[in-house]
């Protein structure tokens, strides 16, 4: 059993709650993380501006894995790592959205564009990421500067049949999968939330068992599959936890703290 080095953490529906809060024993649990010398470190869908709120209130200092771990950037936003959609991909992934009627939004990586801004989740989002949508009637400026395009709507049933619609067109060309059960997420080819894992060990100079990671959502299977120590959330669905190694209580009810501890607990044993 390997010690645990690195916690590498998604962040909505693990890190917060589902009204988006990091709580006060979350907040501790990665404080006695870095007393007890393990690196921490996020990866998420959100883009890098939806992730700057989080780095100084808990002292991140590693790089941040936006866009599903497709980029990586600094805790000040740098630039490290930028991968796009490839522009045909861009344009198969608008046209079957539309056919479908799903509201679509365009990521670059400085800005969010919409083409309706009374799309039901657009609040949602501008609350989540803390930042405003750019509306354009028209992406064929963006399809060359796409870092990642969102799927929103609220019938769940209809997303999950389009991700398999979509990855099906797709291929090997872009990834698309779902972040939230609302959100369908399309992202540059042969980057992921493990990739970002396994860039991460590189840099530290780790094996990736000595690696835990966190989450929730089927966007996080990829590092579940190459980390020593995946855990699921309470409020994970069911495939997910069947891959982790341990499932912890539900992010609203501080989960990810209770999570920590574990690991913790675990490497005292180790």
């Amino acid at each position: 059993m390997s010690r645990i080095a690195l916690v590498v953490s998604d962040v909505d529906g693990t890190l917060v709650t589902s009204e988006k809060k990091l709580t006060d024993k979350s907040r501790a649990a990665v404080a006695k993380l870095a007393q007890a010398g393990i690196g921490f470190t996020l990866t998420s869908s959100r883009p890098p501006v939806g992730m700057r709120m989080f780095s100084d209130p808990l002292g991140i200092t590693l790089p941040l894995g936006p866009f599903n771990g497709s980029s990586i950037v600094e805790p000040s936003l740098a630039v490290i790592e930028q991968h796009l959609i490839p522009a045909a991909a861009v344009k198969t992934s608008l046209d079957l959205l539309d056919r479908y009627g799903i509201d679509v939004w365009i990521f670059t990586n400085d800005n969010w564009y919409i083409r309706r801004d009374d799309g039901k989740y657009v609040p949602h989002e501008q609350r989540t990421i803390l930042f405003d949508p750019t509306q354009l009637d028209d992406f064929t400026p963006l399809i060359g500067q796409a870092c990642k395009i969102v799927g929103a709507s609220p019938d769940f049933a209809l997303l999950e049949r389009c991700e398999k619609e979509l990855q099906a067109a797709l291929g090997d060309a872009a990834l698309a999968i779902r972040s939230q059960h609302y959100y369908l997420d399309v992202t540059p080819p042969g980057q992921n939330k493990g990739t970002f894992v396994q860039a991460m060990a590189k840099r530290l100079g780790i094996p990736t068992q000595a690696i835990a990671t966190l989450g929730d959502m089927q966007n996080d299977l990829a590092m579940f599959k190459v980390s020593g120590l995946p855990i699921a959330m309470g409020n994970a669905t069911d495939d997910v936890k069947r891959l982790a190694a341990h499932v912890t209580a539900p992010n609203d009810e501080d989960g990810f703290a209770a999570a920590i501890d574990f690991i913790l607990a675990r490497n005292a044993q180790a």
